[in-house]
C-alpha cells in the first residue's frame, strides 16, 4: 500500500522516557496515598490523556480542574526525574530525518499533554520537526481510540490508509487499528508478542534495527 505519512506516538517510541514515567507514578502514588504497582499503573494508564489517567488511578470521579493540578504535578515530577537521563529510542532522529528526505510527512500523536511535548521537542533536535504534533490535552479522547493518531492525519492531509503509526504501547497499536491505519511495534517497553496485530507490519526494538532492516527502502512512498 502506498505509504504518505508516519505518525510517531512519543513516550517510548521517540524517546526511551517510559521507566521515568513509572517512576514518576510510584512517587505521585505514594504521595496520594494510592497503593497501585508500577506495572499495573502503566498497564491502565499509557496511552490515555491525562485526565483520563487520574480518574483510572484516583477510581473515584474528578472534575477537571482538580484532574488538571493532579496531571501538572504528576508530569513535573517526570520531568525532574527525565531532564538528567534524557535520550531518544535509539535511531530516532537519523529515521525521521531519513524518511522526511524521502518525501514522507511527519506527524506526532501523543496522549502527552503540552508541557511534556515541549520538553521533549526542546531536546530531541528532530530536523525537520513535524509537520503536526497532536496532545492529550486538546479536548480529544485518548488511546485505545485513534481520535489523537486521525487528528494528526487530518492536519497534514493524508488518508488514515496512507498513514503509519509508530507505538509502543497496546493501547497504541489497537488505536492505530481503530484508525484504519498500518503500525510499526517499537518494543522499548513490550515484548512483539504484546503488540502484535495484523496491521503490523513491522516489530522491532529500535530505529536502528528499522535502518538495517531496510524499511525505508520497501516502501512504496508516494512523492507530492
Amino acid at each position: 500500500m502506498r505509504t504518505e505519512a508516519l505518525i510517531f506516538d512519543m513516550d517510548g517510541t521517540m524517546v526511551d522516557s517510559m521507566p521515568w514515567h513509572a517512576q514518576s507514578w510510584v512517587a505521585f502514588c505514594r504521595q496520594h496515598g494510592i497503593q497501585m504497582e508500577a506495572a499495573e499503573i502503566l498497564a491502565r494508564t499509557t496511552g490515555r490523556t491525562g485526565v483520563e489517567c487520574m480518574a483510572e488511578v484516583f477510581a473515584r470521579p474528578l472534575d477537571e480542574a482538580e484532574a488538571l493540578a493532579f496531571v501538572h504535578e504528576k508530569e513535573a515530577i517526570y520531568r525532574a526525574l527525565f531532564a538528567a537521563e534524557f535520550r531518544e529510542v535509539a535511531g530516532f532522529t537519523a529515521f525521521a530525518r531519513q524518511a522526511a528526505g524521502r518525501g514522507l510527512k511527519l506527524a506526532v500523536g501523543t496522549a502527552g499533554d503540552r508541557h511534556n511535548i515541549a520538553f521533549v521537542m526542546s531536546r530531541l533536535g528532530m530536523d525537520p520537526l513535524p509537520l503536526a504534533i497532536v496532545g492529550g490535552d486538546e479536548g480529544l479522547s485518548g488511546k485505545p481510540t485513534p481520535a489523537i493518531f486521525l487528528e494528526a492525519a487530518r492536519r497534514i492531509g493524508v488518508a488514515p490508509e496512507h498513514c503509519i503509526v509508530f507505538e509502543d504501547a497496546p493501547f497504541g497499536i489497537e488505536a492505530a487499528r481503530r484508525g484504519g491505519m498500518r503500525a510499526v511495534a517499537v518494543c522499548s517497553t513490550h515484548s512483539a508478542e504484546e503488540l502484535a496485530g495484523p496491521h503490523v507490519i513491522a516489530a522491532v526494538r529500535n530505529y536502528d534495527e528499522l535502518a538495517h532492516s531496510k524499511f525505508l527502502e520497501m516502501l512504496d512512498v508516494a512523492i507530492a
